[in-house]
């Protein structure tokens, strides 16, 4: 159940570019991370190249093209391992996508505890609870 925010920039144009970034994500994040896509939220966002600055230029400067994705997961819920392919499988995705990448381009998983976190009014920690008892998430919210 993360949540997923996509920032980027590029010179790309297409008027399926933020679908093909929202399905790249949610794919490799079920794929690497085995995070449901029913409950992955994804946000996407355009950046105007000549807004985002990198080593003191723009980069539309630059003429390359970069993200920021920010996903929020429970923590301990992947591995080192899982993170780091996870990080490396997504820049080559996305270079695909957007074009020749900066060197600093940037893929954040924040690891948020249990029970601070949650969808549908409830977190994740008693989720976790109630799927231990066998009980419906509803009656653990009760």
């Amino acid at each position: 159940m993360p949540l997923i925010t996509v920032s980027y920039t590029t010179s790309r144009q297409s008027p399926s570019l933020k679908a093909d970034i929202a399905s790249t994500v949610s794919e490799l994040t079920a794929k690497i991370l085995h995070k449901d896509p029913k409950v992955t939220a994804i946000i996407v966002k355009s950046v105007e190249a000549g807004d985002w600055f990198a080593g003191g230029k723009s980069l539309a400067e630059q003429k390359l093209a970069s993200y920021w994705i920010d996903i929020h997961v429970t923590e301990g819920t992947n591995t080192k391992d899982e993170k780091a392919a996870y990080l490396a499988a997504m820049f080559k995705r996305m270079a695909e996508i957007l074009g020749p990448l900066h060197p600093e381009t940037y893929l954040h998983v924040d690891e948020v505890k249990g029970d601070a976190y949650g969808f549908g009014g409830l977190t994740q920690e008693r989720r976790y609870i109630a799927g231990k008892l066998e009980v419906s998430p509803d009656r653990a919210a009760a």
